[in-house]
Order: structure tokens, then C-alpha cells, then sequence
């Protein structure tokens, strides 16, 4: 009995212990002009059964893009587990002119999106990052160092946001005007935005959309530049709705959890971006924004 205490102590220490980093270095591909580098990865992702929902220049990145895919097994375990679960059903997977890709290690996003309810979906989370090694290769993790057991409740520093906290931007009466609010808002490109991608599922009540955020000023070509263009697969930003609500994860938790090794003066030195996109989603959102919360 000792032992097996003994083996079952080990395994959760060695869990906890374990470190993750947000993205994969894929095979390179020809170099040339991004749209060229971008199709030549979306040959290989759809080669292996992903569907291609979205792609994205960011304004202020000539040099990088991103393709924004879904996989059908792991759609149906993020649905089947509802609520919030749909800010991570979209894959990332970001290129650059001279033929670099990377994607989303995808392990280390749902074990920070899903929290307590990960195991419900690791399954799916193994067999389509098989895929995408298969699709796209499996190179060298980066992007900087988070504890396996830090992930669900990951915030970067002590009185910053996590996962949970001041994600709702608006009520409306029910999920079918809270969608069609986000449309129009993007196709209006309210506050400079514009969409890249959306997935809804009516059924379930569960909608994400990717959100282009093109302001010359505060936008994520300005602010992503400062902190490493590397990091592309991080964009863009989501804006998602469970039932009638509409929500979008606070800055300082999705910029940290994208960048984890940031420096301290580093995220100084886009100390507005946290605000000026969140007033940026609550506006696609249909309503306001302030600093004491969305």
C-alpha cells in the first residue's frame, strides 16, 4: 500500500512539475509571398481532414499570417462540454513569408481553457495533435515555460485576471440576438475590427468568432510587434457567446497565457493594450467598456 501511495504521489508531483510551452515549430514550407506560404499550409492541414475556417493578414504584419482551422472530433468534445469550452474549439496556425510555421500546442491551451473539465476532452486533444503533427510536422515547442498544474489557473502575476474573471461584455434576450449583433458589428467594422472567422452552433448556444484588430494606434500589429511577432498563432482575438451572453477573456490573462516568458518591461510597454482591446470587444460586443471591468 505504501507503494502504491508512494507511485500515485510521484505521478501527481511529476504532473505538476511538468512544464508546457504554447506552440510548435512545424516543417517549413517554400518562402515567397505570405498568401503563397499560407496556401501551401493549408494544402497540408486539409490533406489531413481540417477544415479551414478563417485567414488572417493582421494590419501592421506584412510578413505573417494565420490560418484558423477545426477538426471534426475535436469540435464535437469542446461542444459536448459547452460554455466557455468554445474559445478554444478554433486551431491556430501561424506562418510567415520566409516559409516558418507554427501551431498551437494544443494540449497547453485546453489544459488553461478547460480547467477541470481538460480530461473530458484529452483524447481528442492527443488524436488531433497526431493530425497536425502528421499534417504539418512536430518540431521544438517555444514560446516559454508553464507548469502542467499552473495551466487552470494560470495568471501572470499575483492581482492579474484569470481564466474566469470579467469575461461577460453583454446580456441580450437570447443567443440568436447576441450573434447577430456581432455580425453586424463586424461587418460594420466597429472600432476598426473586422471578422476573421466564426463558428455557431445553435443547438448547443455556443458561438466564437475571431476578431481582427486593425486601429493603426492600439491595434495587434502595433502591439504584437513590441512583444514577438514569433508568437503569431496567439491571433487573433475572440469574442464568444454561451447562451445569451457575450464574452471576451480579459487582456491581461490572454496576452500573458499567449506570451508567457514576457518580461515585466516588456508588458509595460503595451500596458494600454489590455484596455483598448477590451473596449474594443465590448463595442463589437454592443456595449460599453470601462477599466474597473467589462
Amino acid at each position: 500500500m505504501k507503494r502504491i501511495l508512494a507511485g500515485v504521489v510521484l505521478a501527481v508531483f511529476s504532473l505538476l512539475a511538468h512544464a508546457l510551452q504554447p506552440y510548435v515549430t512545424a516543417d517549413k514550407v517554400a518562402g515567397g509571398d505570405i498568401k503563397a506560404v499560407m496556401a501551401a499550409a493549408e494544402r497540408k492541414l486539409t490533406a489531413e481532414g481540417f477544415a479551414v475556417i478563417g485567414q488572417h493578414l493582421p494590419a501592421g504584419l506584412p510578413q505573417h499570417g494565420v490560418i484558423v482551422v477545426t477538426e471534426p472530433g475535436f469540435s464535437a468534445a469542446l461542444l459536448q462540454i459547452g460554455g466557455s469550452a468554445v474559445v478554444g474549439l478554433p486551431i491556430r496556425v501561424g506562418v510567415k513569408a520566409d516559409g516558418t510555421v507554427s501551431y498551437l500546442n494544443l494540449e497547453y491551451w485546453q489544459r488553461a481553457f478547460l480547467r477541470q473539465d481538460y480530461a473530458k476532452a484529452e483524447e481528442a486533444v492527443k488524436a488531433t495533435t497526431a493530425k497536425l503533427q502528421k499534417a504539418l510536422g512536430a518540431g521544438k515547442a517555444f514560446g516559454g515555460d508553464v507548469k502542467v498544474g499552473n495551466l487552470p489557473t494560470y495568471r501572470y502575476m499575483a492581482g492579474m485576471e484569470r481564466f474566469a474573471d470579467k469575461t461577460e461584455l453583454k446580456a441580450y434576450g437570447n443567443f440568436d440576438e447576441a450573434v447577430k449583433t456581432i455580425r453586424d458589428n463586424l461587418v460594420k467594422n466597429t472600432a476598426k475590427t473586422a471578422k476573421v472567422y466564426e463558428v455557431v452552433n445553435v443547438e448547443k448556444k455556443l458561438a466564437v468568432f475571431g476578431v481582427a484588430t486593425n486601429d493603426a494606434e492600439n491595434g495587434e500589429g502595433t502591439w504584437a510587434k513590441k512583444i514577438g511577432p514569433d508568437h503569431i498563432a496567439a491571433l487573433p482575438w475572440e469574442i464568444f457567446v454561451v447562451d445569451n451572453k457575450v464574452h471576451a477573456l480579459f487582456g491581461r490573462y490572454r496576452t500573458a497565457l499567449a506570451w508567457p516568458d514576457l518580461g515585466m518591461f516588456q508588458f509595460m510597454g503595451i500596458a494600454s493594450h489590455p484596455d483598448s482591446t477590451a473596449e474594443m470587444m465590448a463595442k463589437v460586443a454592443g456595449g460599453t467598456y470601462s477599466a474597473q471591468g467589462n
